[in-house]
């Protein structure tokens, strides 16, 4: 889903509210989930989930073209851990396997 598809089924569910107020709010809403990352907070989404970053270490990798080892230096990566009324929905929907994978 993009954000102007989810734009669109924010108005359609509220029709009361103007396509340009959804809009707007989607923005806000994103721009306040970008600042609380790059500021280090987590954020948590009850039944949805939560997102956070995590720090990667530094390792030795190799470079897939010539298979010279390559410091890969350490690095904060983002995490989505799935709430579990989400994990459940899509279990539901796709089978318990695929699940099992993600979490």
């Amino acid at each position: 889903m993009t954000k102007s598809e989810l734009i669109e089924r924010i108005v359609e569910r509220s029709p009361q509210l103007a396509a340009k107020d959804a809009d707007s709010a989607v923005k806000n809403i994103l721009d306040a989930m970008a600042a609380a990352l790059v500021t280090g907070q987590r954020i948590e989404i009850r039944g949805f989930g939560s997102l956070g970053l995590t720090n990667r270490s530094p390792r030795m990798g190799r470079n897939p073209n010539s298979g010279d080892q390559v410091m890969v230096p350490e690095r904060r990566a983002l995490h989505f851990k799935p709430g579990k009324h989400l994990r459940a929905a899509v279990a539901a929907t796709l089978g318990q396997a695929i699940i099992d994978n993600i979490a």
